[in-house]
């Protein structure tokens, strides 16, 4: 394995000035859309908003993106910021999960058949590209899974985004205007930890993160982060977040990261697919609408907690949002880190059995 040191290195020799243009133009882009969404007092807006206004850019055909360790270290300052929110009181409350997570495998299973069924008899698709496009997260997973079997990955990979990138905008607004969040842009956010506590809860979050990145854990930056910080505020070892500008960075620098997965696709294939990507959407939605009603009246959890936790969305987006809508982080976070370890090992099983016969026969 190559030393940490060397790989820096090599990261660092490969960037050229137009790679940082780059990135300074998608930040800058994603800034001026969380800013306008926040000045209009939109749920979620420091994130919708980046994440619309990368987006539209990249579309639009700028050449937007972030730098794996740029990426990297957003990722693991949201995961503190969850991790702070974290309390004894809170964890107490843990003990009605099973129930709510396996209501959560029945629903992620009927929403990915029942998308597959309407891409292959409305649209048409082969059955395995039908699958994994109606497999909600684990995105990168089921990429590498459809370039392995064939399938249509442009398609795939338009679906799995337009999913996203509806849930992340419409989501803040639809809870806000049903009364289940709060409205307006501010978000759940502890007081500043002070700078000494700040550096060890730091120290923690990429010495957990790197931990579980070594083991191969699923989403290890962001959880790994939430893990170290989770284990210091919940045993009250330390008090405090973020100062408020890290805070809003780092939910501008998650929307942006969204936004910048439309960098790949073209206007052309972007609209070529968006039928299905709609429609695929609205089958998944009226599916686990009807678990989130059956979660609601067999668990104690908040109807807002629930709805957050079974949307067929991005793990980082949804959590994301658990903290600008004042939504239980903990049970979110509990309930699509299964999810996407549900996807993961069940995807592949899932293609093996129900997807097409000809992969093979192509050889």
């Amino acid at each position: 394995m190559t030393p940490v040191p060397q790989k820096l290195s090599r990261i660092f020799r490969s960037v050229t000035p137009r790679d940082i243009l780059h990135t300074f133009e998608t930040l800058l882009i994603g800034l001026a859309g969380g800013a306008l969404f926040r000045w209009l007092e939109l749920p979620g807006g420091l994130i919708s908003g980046a994440m619309i206004a990368v987006g539209a850019a990249a579309i639009a055909g700028r050449p937007m993106g972030l730098p794996p360790l740029m990426a990297h270290i957003i990722l693991m300052t949201l995961g503190l910021s969850l991790g702070s929110m974290v309390s004894p009181q809170m964890l107490t409350n843990m003990a009605g999960y099973p129930l709510s997570i396996a209501i959560l495998a029945a629903s992620t299973f009927c929403a990915t058949f029942g998308s597959s069924f309407y891409l292959q008899h409305v649209h048409k698709w082969d059955r395995t590209s039908a699958l994994l496009a109606g497999s909600p997260g684990a995105l990168s997973q089921i990429i590498m899974l459809a370039n392995e079997q064939r399938a249509d990955v442009a398609g795939i990979a338009v679906v799995q985004t337009m999913r996203v990138i509806v849930l992340t905008a419409a989501l803040p607004l639809i809870l806000a205007a049903s009364g289940l969040a709060q409205h307006g842009g501010s978000a759940i956010h502890t007081a500043p930890a002070t700078p000494l506590a700040l550096a060890v809860l730091a120290a923690a979050c990429v010495a957990t993160s790197l931990l579980l990145r070594l083991v191969r854990f699923p989403a290890s930056w962001m959880f790994g982060a939430m893990l170290g910080s989770s284990l210091l505020h919940g045993t009250g070892s330390i008090e405090g977040g973020l100062p408020s500008w890290a805070y809003a960075a780092a939910l501008i620098g998650i929307g942006a990261l969204i936004g910048t997965r439309f960098a790949k696709i073209s206007a052309r294939t972007l609209l070529s697919y968006m039928a299905a990507a709609i429609g695929s959407f609205a089958v998944a939605i009226v599916i686990s609408a009807i678990f989130i009603a059956i979660a609601a009246l067999t668990t104690h959890a908040r109807f807002g907690d629930i709805v957050v936790s079974f949307a067929p969305g991005a793990m980082d987006a949804m959590l994301a949002l658990a903290l600008t809508l004042h939504i239980d982080p903990i049970f979110v976070g509990a309930h699509h880190l299964s999810r996407f370890v549900f996807v993961s090992v069940a995807t592949p099983g899932i293609v093996h059995l129900f997807g097409r016969p000809q992969v093979d026969a192509d050889d």
